[in-house]
């Protein structure tokens, strides 16, 4: 069994004396892992950083096997490591990609968003407020989308203020007013009417609030895990941080 394609380093961990495995994610492979000879070396070691594209070739006697791969850098996304809140967004994005997408299940349209996530974090673009909705992302890609698109209640599209945390469905202001202590906050940049208004750290912090919730009380449940990775709670205070 042979196969190459491109694809993202989410991690590498050691392997023996000389060799590393590493999990990448593939446009058309989806999550896949495998050995890497000599990844442990000077020459290797340097290329195998989480969120490097790289050109990959797995290589396996069986399609079941751990396999191995050879890796050829693309390019390094190396701008990532310079910046703080820039590197714990990495953080979360490939220790969420390894927590909740399943090995070898090919998510062609959330790797590209994945792609372009990184790219918008190593170019020093101003990236959380699309994070937030990568996660929204993630989480319809696996079966738990969240309907942000009318009010549950009236059906409208005005003034959407909320989240119901029980059916993942926006309110309205006024809708919601009697249940708000029970509703989750719905960021203003999420919203149907959002137009190119400033995001502050108050809404990033509400944006993840309200992702994590489903993260942690939807989607952990179904893989049977205790809740999101620590890297996803180290970027949101790393968020909160923000506004002081």
């Amino acid at each position: 069994m042979e196969w190459r394609e491109e694809g993202l380093l989410l991690s590498t961990r050691p392997h023996g004396e000389n060799a590393a495995i590493i999990e990448v994610l593939t446009e058309t492979r989806g999550r896949h892992a495998g050995i890497v000879r000599g990844g442990a070396s000077r020459k290797i070691k340097p290329i195998l950083q989480p969120g490097a594209q790289l050109d990959l070739t797995w290589r396996a006697r069986l399609e079941e096997h751990l396999g191995s791969f050879t890796v050829e850098p693309v390019f390094g996304r190396t701008a990532l490591m310079t910046d703080r809140l820039a590197l714990a967004g990495l953080s979360s994005v490939t220790a969420l990609a390894v927590f909740a997408l399943a090995e070898r299940q090919a998510y062609p349209a959330l790797y590209r968003d994945t792609e372009a996530q990184l790219d918008r974090m190593n170019s020093g673009a101003d990236w959380p407020a699309y994070y937030v909705a990568w996660e929204v992302h993630l989480l319809t890609t696996l079966g738990f989308g969240l309907d942000l698109s009318a009010c549950a209640v009236t059906g409208g599209q005005e003034d959407l203020t909320y989240v119901s945390p029980k059916t993942g469905r926006s309110v309205s202001a006024k809708a919601g007013r009697d249940w708000a202590d029970r509703l989750l906050p719905l960021p203003p940049f999420l919203r149907p009417e959002a137009g190119e208004q400033p995001i502050t750290a108050s809404h990033l912090s509400d944006g993840l609030r309200m992702t994590g919730y489903f993260l942690a009380h939807w989607l952990a449940p179904a893989l049977h895990k205790q809740g999101p990775p620590p890297a996803r709670d180290r970027l949101v205070r790393a968020v909160q941080k923000l506004g002081g």
